[in-house]
This record gives C-alpha cells, structure tokens and sequence, in this order.
C-alpha cells in the first residue's frame, strides 16, 4: 500500500508545495522564508519518520502569519489524503515529551472531525524572526487541513524555543503513533460509524 501524497496550495499572499510518504525514513527537504519555521517542520519528519518536502514561500514582509497558517492547512491536507480512507489505522496517537525544563504532552484522533485546543500559554515575542503566536497558529491550521483532533497542554517550560520545539516533537510522535498500520487491525476502519470523515 503507498502512502503518500503531493499537495500544492497558491494564493495571492502564500505559495506552498508539499510531499509526504506516512512510510519512511525520516528523508526532509524543507524551505520556507522562516528559518524557525524550517527548523520546526525538520523535526517532524525526523521524530514522525515522515519522508517530506516542504517549499514554501509568502508575504513575509508583511509577517509570517500567512505562510505559516497556509503551510499548516496544506500539511494537514497532505496527511489526510496520503491516509486516504484511514482502514487499517491506530487512528489515535499520544505523546508527553521533555526538553531540558519545558514538558508538553500532545494528543490527537484523526477523526475526520476538527477540534484544536491548545494549553501552550507563551508570551508574546520572537524566536528569530518567528513570532511565537505563530505555532498555535500553525497547528490549528494542521487541524483544520488534516480534519482532526488536536489538542496541547504545557506541563512545564520557561524557554521559548523549549517549548515550541517540544511541541513539534510530541506532535511528530503523536502523529507517527496515529497514522501507523496496525497489524491487528487488518483493513478494519476504526470507527463504529464506519467512517472517519466529517
């Protein structure tokens, strides 16, 4: 079964293109205007093990709210079509993660339902050029594409770049842990409804 999807999304504001394979290595090539943002999506496909290339590009001029919005929408797109009709997954995943003083735990269901909660309370400032409002915004737009359940609740943390990274790696976890064939499961959907879309 090949998992896998390309995506593209352009608007008079963003231009974003994406592939992912849910199946691989961890293999990356991600650019965006934002090195942070760059920085941030590396470690999804590192800690998910999600093959991916990300180009993307916008009015960054103006700030990054656009281009991170639009490339979190268009990710989360990519991932629900890559899963296609979702037989066969675990279909939640979980994950508590620590860096140095900063702890976040991350869950979600890909449900084909959207809700986003996020406990993530951070002042705001700049991480490099990187505003910090801007990872909420990133995940939201995630589960607004992927048509999932999503939710983040800070444990402990002062560092900012402590916490956002964290974030982004209890999310790459969660996400591998619900994406992943399980070989119980067969080709069963995991769902009394008998579907996983809206």
């Amino acid at each position: 079964m090949t998992r896998r999807a390309e995506l593209s999304r352009t608007t008079s504001e963003t231009s974003i293109e994406i592939s992912v394979d849910l199946d691989g290595t961890g293999r990356h090539e991600i650019v965006t205007p934002l090195p942070f943002l760059s920085h941030m999506v590396d470690q999804l496909a590192r800690h998910g093990l999600f093959d991916l290339v990300v180009k993307a590009s916008g009015d960054v001029e103006i700030d990054g709210h656009h281009t991170t919005e639009d490339l979190g929408i268009t990710l989360g797109k990519a991932f629900a079509d890559a899963l296609g009709d979702k037989r066969g997954i675990r279909r939640y995943g979980w994950a508590t993660l620590p860096m140095d003083e900063a702890c976040v735990s991350c869950s979600l269901d890909l449900s084909g339902r959207t809700f986003f909660v996020w406990k993530v309370p951070m002042p705001k400032a700049k991480v490099g050029e990187f505003d910090t409002e801007l990872a909420e915004v990133f995940f939201e737009g995630f589960a607004r594409g992927a048509q999932c359940n999503l939710h983040f609740h800070l444990l402990a943390g002062e560092n900012l770049h402590h916490i956002i990274e964290i974030c982004f790696k209890a999310f790459a976890k969660a996400l591998r842990a619900a994406v992943e064939l399980d070989p119980r499961a067969g080709d069963v959907l995991p769902s009394t409804k008998g579907t996983l879309t809206e």
